[in-house]
């Protein structure tokens, strides 16, 4: 989910195609789905809603895999119209078949298709893709999810560790004057040759580690970590009930 000019989106992402995007095999961008009357105060399905938007997607698979090669990047759900992005390699043929089946299949809905070339694949890259603040959100929020299934209430601080890696001792020095000014422990100072980034720093602190106040906590500490030309390799903690 994320906020929008006219409201929230819901954005469903193949994470796995950044492996290999931009796929010079699948140059064309397909765009196609609906718009629906009746959605919510925000502009999104209501639960009665998604029966039929799954049985139109699952339809629009069938063409698009029908028709030619083709990976599914991804679903953009925004104000009252759900989008489905395939990244196809012929386009012939695909869009009258789409236009027949919305026609003959799903007449209460307003169909959408828009087909053009995506060479660089701008449409998953630029828009689809989590940018690395909502990748960070992603990371924080699956440990936060498994603490909660474990029992923890969230509400006590405790000690939370973070590890960091840097090419060259100076850039490991460089974060050093950060960690002392917000008050971080060092843990553990070492050098793991067969790794690239080989000068490794462990650090603690107590925190809270509810999803608003870690995740902040883990922004400004990545942020300042890259100014050292480092990585933040993310966090641990345990179980508090």
């Amino acid at each position: 989910m994320a906020s929008y000019e006219k409201g929230p989106g819901s954005n469903v992402i193949n994470m796995s195609a950044k492996r290999n995007a931009p796929n010079k095999e699948l140059s064309f961008i397909l765009v196609t789905g609906v718009s629906f009357d009746g959605c919510s105060t925000d502009g999104l399905p209501t639960k009665n809603q998604f029966p039929d938007l799954y049985t139109i997607a699952d339809s629009i698979e069938k063409i698009v895999t029908t028709n030619t090669k083709s990976i599914h990047a991804g679903t953009f759900t925004y104000q009252c119209e759900r989008l489905d992005y395939y990244y196809v390699k012929d386009t012939n043929g695909i869009s009258a078949n789409l236009q027949k089946c919305y026609i003959s299949t799903f007449p209460k809905y307003r169909p959408y298709i828009n087909i053009k070339e995506d060479k660089t694949w701008e449409a998953y890259l630029g828009f689809l893709y989590p940018n690395e603040e909502t990748l960070e959100y992603m990371g924080n929020q699956k440990i936060v999810l498994k603490l909660q299934e474990a029992g923890d209430k969230l509400e006590k601080p405790r000690k939370v560790d973070h590890w960091l890696y840097f090419a060259a001792e100076a850039d490991r020095n460089c974060i050093l004057a950060y960690i002392k000014a917000n008050h971080f422990t060092i843990e553990s100072k070492e050098i793991d040759k067969s790794l690239e980034k080989s000068f490794k720093l462990q650090i603690s602190r107590t925190d809270k580690v509810d999803l608003p106040t870690i995740n902040q906590v883990t922004l400004d500490l990545r942020k300042d970590v890259l100014k050292c030309n480092g990585d933040y390799d993310g966090w641990e903690t345990f179980v508090v009930k």
